[in-house]
């Protein structure tokens, strides 16, 4: 973990440390059992969503700093999973939602919100503790009833912060101002964390490009770039290794370009590594393939194809499923388009083109972007 001192206290780095450490530890802190980490639902994204070993859903909200509206945040969180019922198969919905709130302290609005509320909502506060040797995360249960104190130690790593992040320059605030709220957001916030992460950390800016690394010299390592291509669209690429991504027959454990697809709600996915550039092959395949998403999905709503065009989409479709299952089954990565070409249930008409039944595939995980944000620094800092 990344911690830093402020006056005579200490903290964790960011709020994405602190929850890494809870999520590694739900079994030791709560008694409960990981599920999920910023899960996406109806518009709200959840910091961990736990289990009790029956099955019932506890989530977490976790604050670095005083916060005084994390009840009505939690009780949002509630109410879009009451309302969509996510993961049914791991979750049992006939018991009530838990909902439990960590910070280092309470402003007195919450213990207010708290009072009158009717959910069950658990107030847990944090202190990171140090002695000679060790760092240590105290937690205590605020429920009058359940004064329950426990300490456990915290793997920590000593390193020089950087506090003197400069503001976005007027070419990366000209890009930002084509692109959604969201990304917008999403980006800034994203270059704090790496601007911050290391002293060493730099920006390095180009007509369409903004690098972050410890210089731009032929020996420079980089970990994180925003490329914004013709049309403005923003663009992630992550320096990532490919023993990290599990690839099969690969022993290698050297970096690589990695290019990231995001929905700039939390949901990311490695599409395919790219050593410069954008990626145009890439680019082109995830065109093609979206318009024959469209294609396919309006077949599947009018239950089978009426002329000649249809049938032939039919049996691209056929191909492109084949191409991309050989892909998955060599555990490369896989574009968005691809996964979601894959999940399209076509079974009923494939007889009519002379083909086999296809396996429908269902993807209900997608990385974390914080998480692979966070791997990138990781692995940048090991490089140095």
């Amino acid at each position: 973990m990344n911690l830093i001192k402020t006056g005579n206290s200490w903290k964790f780095a960011t709020e994405a440390d602190l929850e890494d450490f809870v999520w590694a530890n739900l079994k030791e802190l709560f008694g409960l059992i990981p599920l999920k980490r910023q899960y996406y639902v109806k518009g709200q994204i959840c910091d961990i969503l736990a289990l009790r070993e029956n099955k019932q859903l506890v989530v977490l909200e976790l604050k670095n700093v005083e916060d005084r509206y994390i009840v009505q945040q939690l009780t949002r969180y509630y109410d879009a999973l009451q309302e969509v019922k996510p993961l049914e198969d791991e979750i049992d919905y006939q018991q009530p939602i838990s909902l439990i709130a960590i910070k280092p302290n309470f402003h007195r609005d919450n213990f207010t919100d708290k009072k009158y509320h009717n959910l069950s909502i658990e107030f847990f506060e944090f202190a990171v503790l140090a002695d000679e040797f060790n760092y240590y995360l105290q937690i205590k249960n605020l429920d009058l009833d359940n004064e329950k104190v426990l300490k456990i130690e915290i793997a920590h790593q000593d390193r020089e912060r950087r506090e003197d992040i400069p503001s976005p320059s007027r070419g990366l605030m000209s890009h930002l101002a084509k692109c959604s709220s969201e990304q917008q957001e999403g980006i800034l916030k994203f270059r704090q964390k790496i601007l911050s992460f290391d002293k060493r950390m730099e920006e390095i800016s180009s007509a369409v490009s903004f690098k972050y690394g410890n210089g731009n010299s032929k020996t420079s390592k980089f970990c994180t770039e925003f490329y914004f291509d013709s049309k403005g669209i923003p663009i992630i690429f992550l320096w990532l290794g490919f023993l990290w991504l599990g690839l099969k027959n690969n022993s290698s454990d050297r970096i690589s370009r990695a290019r990231i697809w995001t929905d700039w709600r939390g949901n990311a996915l490695l599409e395919g590594y790219v050593p410069s550039g954008i990626g145009t092959k890439i680019n082109l395949s995830k065109k093609t393939l979206s318009t024959r998403v469209k294609i396919m999905n309006e077949i599947v709503e009018n239950k089978g194809f009426k002329d000649h065009k249809g049938y032939k989409d039919m049996l691209q479709h056929s191909k492109d499923r084949n191409r991309i299952a050989r892909k998955l089954n060599n555990s490369e990565p896989l574009t968005y388009e691809e996964r979601k070409l894959l999940e399209i249930d076509a079974n009923e008409f494939t007889h009519v083109i002379g083909g086999g039944r296809l396996n429908t595939y269902k993807f209900d995980r997608y990385d974390s972007l914080n998480g692979l944000v966070e791997v990138a620094l990781e692995k940048w800092l090991k490089r140095l």
